[in-house]
């Protein structure tokens, strides 16, 4: 099934996204983590595409897009999902599901609490939305979190190759199932001139994140989207308890926990593709 590469000037901004699949189809909007782009949805949007439109932006600073100085632009996740839903409205997408990972996750919500009668259902694989989810791997960026100034240098440690690979091997059992090239890809963009200080700004704006937890928590409640929580059972930064948290607020989540740690769809893709159709094919029955 044909990808298409785009560029769309947003709020300023080159935003690059790629699409796949009849537009006149129901929409899937792919909301990716960190430290990687939309480039790591090309295998799942071409399995779709046959059924669903797909699209899966890259956000300021990730991927192809423009990532302009941090001193010259605020990377906050408010902002993120400004340029997101800024470029769903100029693509004219109305309507959509929406798939989560790592900091997907308060982009996404950020767009439901925005516009609720817009999402028709989330996938989150490892995006979280529960205290439950978080693990002592959150313990430093804590610290950070309250003392910015004192602890911002350790924090470079988490932008290394090092700590790249760390992300995609962790609670993987076979690690040969990881091409490493797409820790490789991620790490040029985490390289280039300025992206460290990029990458600290989100970090520490992640503090954002748990406090509105409850604010996406009762969006679960009171609107009722359909929910499936596909997630890696080993991850070591959102635990399997977030997951399951879904459960709490969503009536009718489905929760599987897969053989993976933060990508499932790296190690899983067989069984994480299967899973979503099936929950996207239910969206239009």
């Amino acid at each position: 099934m044909t990808i298409r590469h785009r560029t769309a000037r947003v709020d300023g901004l080159d935003i690059f996204y790629r699409e796949a699949g009849d537009p006149a189809a129901p929409t899937f909007v792919l909301l990716h983590g960190y430290p990687t782009s939309s480039v790591g949805f090309a295998p799942l949007m071409a399995e779709l595409a046959d059924e669903f439109h797909v699209i899966a932006p890259d956000y300021p600073g990730f991927g192809l897009s423009s990532a302009p100085p941090a001193e010259e632009w605020a990377y906050t996740f408010d902002h993120l999902a400004d340029v997101v839903g800024n470029l769903l409205d100029q693509l004219g997408v109305r309507r959509y599901a929406i798939y989560v990972h790592d900091y997907g996750a308060p982009v996404g919500f950020r767009l439901a609490l925005r516009g609720p009668e817009r999402v028709t259902g989330i996938v989150s694989q490892n995006g979280n939305a529960y205290e439950e989810g978080l693990t002592d791997f959150w313990d430093p960026i804590r610290a950070y979190w309250a003392d910015p100034e004192g602890h911002r240098e350790a924090m470079r440690a988490q932008v290394t190759p090092e700590a790249t690979r760390w992300q995609y091997h962790q609670g993987v059992p076979d690690t040969s199932l990881v091409d490493p090239a797409l820790a490789v890809h991620d790490q040029a963009g985490l390289d280039r001139p300025g992206n460290q200080e990029i990458q600290l700004d989100l970090l520490l704006d992640y503090r954002t994140n748990p406090a509105r937890y409850p604010d996406w928590q009762e969006y679960l409640r009171v609107h009722q989207p359909p929910v499936l929580a596909a997630w890696g059972r080993h991850d070591e930064i959102f635990g399997p308890e977030g997951a399951r948290a879904f459960a709490r607020d969503a009536k009718d989540a489905r929760v599987q926990l897969l053989d993976a740690g933060h990508f499932p769809l790296t190690t899983r893709f067989t069984q994480s593709a299967g899973l979503i159709r099936d929950f996207l094919r239910g969206l239009s029955d």
